[in-house]
């Protein structure tokens, strides 16, 4: 019952706070935007409905996208990026055939992440 209580409580703090228009005209303006560069609005809709879907459920972004985000921040795309960005202590315990699987799995997660960090920068998110 607490639940219940819990999520009225902060859908009735999200309408007291303009939660919803402030996000419809983000989407609009994102829209426009997308519309001035030449960029698929659709897209970029989709992509701020997630981000709102996401805010409302309260999830956090994940640490491995943070770090890749501060590393691209700060230095752009680096050529050793998988290398830095590799947990040394842990790897160092695994066997070769675990090394192989850390390593192209990290390199699939980063991938992922860059392709996000791509899309939130053309849309100025």
């Amino acid at each position: 019952m607490e639940d219940i209580k819990g999520l009225a409580h902060a859908a009735k703090l999200r309408m007291k706070n303009n939660f919803w228009e402030d996000r419809k005209k983000n989407i609009d303006d994102g829209a426009v935007m997308a519309r001035e560069r030449g960029l698929n609005e659709i897209k970029i809709k989709s992509d701020l409905k997630t981000k709102v879907k996401s805010e409302i459920k309260g999830e956090k972004q994940d640490k491995f996208y943070l770090k890749v985000k501060a590393l691209l921040d700060a230095e752009g795309e680096v050529s050793d990026a998988i290398g830095r960005l590799t947990d040394r202590e842990y790897f160092d315990t695994l066997s070769y055939e675990e090394k192989q699987r850390y390593t192209l799995k990290l390199s699939a997660d980063y991938l992922k992440a860059l392709e996000k960090y791509r899309r939130e920068r053309e849309v100025g998110i």
